[in-house]
């Protein structure tokens, strides 16, 4: 043991999740849940392609009119 080690720290916000957590087993199941609502996706390769093909290229001073 090193005479420099500290004792080891937990701040706030970790004793208070690590309560929450553990009196709310189910809490890490619905995070995920949710996550997999809203991030996690699959992706249709060939309509991204499609998609990305169909892009109209920008000018180069956005804010410029086109006056023909």
């Amino acid at each position: 043991m090193s005479i420099f080690r500290r004792p080891d720290y937990e701040s706030e916000i970790t004793r208070f999740i690590a309560s929450m957590k553990h009196d709310r087993p189910q809490l890490e199941a619905q995070q995920r849940e949710g996550r997999e609502l809203l991030w996690d996706k699959t992706v249709d390769r060939e309509e991204w392609q499609e998609f990305r093909a169909g892009g109209v290229a920008q000018q180069p001073y956005v804010y410029q009119t086109d006056h023909s």
